[in-house]
């Protein structure tokens, strides 16, 4: 079955039948003689299959006159993995869609970013998913009003403008509409809340998930004055569209259950309308959207891989919270040691990055934008000449629209532009397309670590067996040069 497109009714009721959790998010059923909608795992009684139907997306659920029900929060998934493999345009404009494009540029800036007309993109949503632009909109920013509601002490005027609503009487009808409870409501069931300003967030990711390594991986590439990490947690600060930000993660590992989990993530946040915003970027730095358990079954059954996806379980491909920001660090990092890269990156970062004030300590700059970068005199860069002039002419593409880096447009169309631009090659290009866009099939045969890595293991790099999750091979074959997590220093 696939979450865009046409539904397998007899496939999405043998899921909901054995509460099948790995179905969470890909696509929910509505039940006729409740009214409600649910998650393939609510634990309430099964249905009959002649009162239910499928949707791809909770805003289908909604548009067909649905509430979402109170017992299994069905709209507290994550998102369908389906979308990062095909990459077609329906799954590009879900991604534009969760990051708040709608509410900041409308519709019309919707269809600019995925190339298509506002009326035909409307009438491909429609088909793909069971939804316009508008109701998918509208049914992320319920989702995320609800989370703010259970998860914060925000007075709810603040929390209807934080999540995107136009004014208190629209938030008011349509939490009301899909949740069948006022936010008031909502609020006397919330089960945390937060402190000392911050917003608390749990963002759901499917098990297993192997967040320590993940951590690893984030603090073996940290930027100084960016990022910071120490075991158990990382923070970095965030270039949102209405002011700066800041996130800090409780990343741990989370064992294969039952279904999804959650990871705790703290936001410090200038203006509150960028909520949305920031916990979507934050998912794709997660790689929430996995589902590991297809993806480990894929490659564990490899002679070469196999071992190494039994030792770690759940292993994340770390996305991205600025795709601008992931293709100049990763050119910074061409041909020198990742230790080297992280000293050029942090140089960068004081000399052009904007400071900002962070409750996290370490934490004082965001990283330098691309129209501040594509200013920059190349003869002045911490770095020889050539890949100075390389990082300017990517920082003046980025920054003049001939390179987009927000999932929107098409991969391939990306990697060709990239391709395009003078001391940008393959191995750049390729992993560019699977950090910042979020490929699931990238690799990089050409990576002299990868090529050690699979010569002690006795393998090759004709990788063909691996799709479409090569991306997720190239984590395993990295995993093993990792090192822990280091301790804080003492000051």
């Amino acid at each position: 079955m696939t979450p865009t497109g046409h539904l397998d009714t007899e496939a999405c009721y043998r899921a909901v039948q054995s509460r099948d959790r790995r179905f969470d998010g890909v696509f929910y059923t509505a039940v006729r003689t409740t009214g409600i909608y649910c998650r393939p795992s609510c634990p309430a009684r099964t249905p009959a299959e002649r009162n239910v139907t499928f949707h791809a997306t909770a805003a289908s659920a909604h548009a067909a006159g649905y509430r979402a029900c109170r017992r299994c929060l069905p709209d507290a998934t994550p998102g369908s993995p389906e979308w990062d493999v095909a990459a077609d345009v329906a799954g590009r404009a879900m991604r534009l869609i969760a990051d708040g494009l709608v509410d900041r540029e409308g519709v019309e800036g919707l269809a600019r970013r995925v190339g298509y007309t506002p009326r035909h993109l409307g009438r491909l949503l429609t088909q793909e998913l069971g939804a316009t632009p508008l109701s998918l909109a509208r049914a992320r920013r319920a989702q995320s009003a609800r989370v703010l509601i259970e998860t914060t002490d925000l007075p709810l005027t603040d929390v209807a403008f934080a999540a995107g609503f136009a004014s208190v009487r629209q938030f008011n009808e349509t939490l009301r509409e899909i949740y069948a409870a006022s936010p008031s409501e909502l609020r006397g069931t919330r089960a945390a809340g937060s402190s000392g300003g911050a917003i608390a967030m749990r963002l759901p990711v499917r098990t297993p998930f192997a967040g320590r390594r993940l951590l690893d991986f984030l603090a073996f590439h940290l930027v100084p004055g960016v990022e910071v990490a120490a075991p158990g947690w990382y923070a970095r600060t965030l270039d949102l569209p209405h002011g700066p930000g800041t996130v800090r993660l409780e990343l741990a590992d989370i064992p294969a259950g039952p279904g999804t989990a959650s990871v705790r993530a703290e936001f410090w946040l200038h203006d509150l309308r960028d909520t949305a915003a920031a916990g979507e970027r934050v998912r794709r730095l997660l790689d929430a959207d996995c589902d590991p358990r297809a993806v480990d079954e894929h490659l564990g059954a490899d002679p070469v891989l196999g071992d190494l996806v039994r030792a770690t379980p759940g292993l994340r491909v770390p996305g991205q919270v600025d795709g601008d920001e992931t293709a100049v660090r990763t050119v910074i990092g061409q041909q020198v040691s990742v230790t080297g890269a992280r000293t050029v990156a942090g140089r960068l970062v004081a000399a052009h990055g904007r400071p900002v004030d962070s409750p996290v300590a370490g934490l004082t700059h965001l990283f330098p934008d691309a129209a501040t970068l594509a200013g920059v005199d190349p003869e002045t860069l911490p770095m020889p000449r050539a890949r100075g002039r390389a990082l300017v002419g990517l920082a003046s593409a980025l920054a003049d629209g001939s390179v987009v880096l927000d999932r929107g447009p098409d991969r391939d169309d990306v990697r060709r532009s990239l391709m395009d631009l003078p001391g940008i090659g393959a191995w750049t290009a390729d992993y560019v397309a699977m950090r910042a866009l979020g490929h699931p099939d990238a690799f990089l045969p050409t990576d002299l670590a990868v090529r050690r890595v699979l010569a002690d293991l006795g393998g090759s790099v004709d990788t063909e067996r691996w799709r479409p999750w090569r991306s997720y091979a190239l984590m395993h074959l990295w995993n093993p040069l990792m090192p822990d997590t280091p301790a804080p220093k003492e000051t």
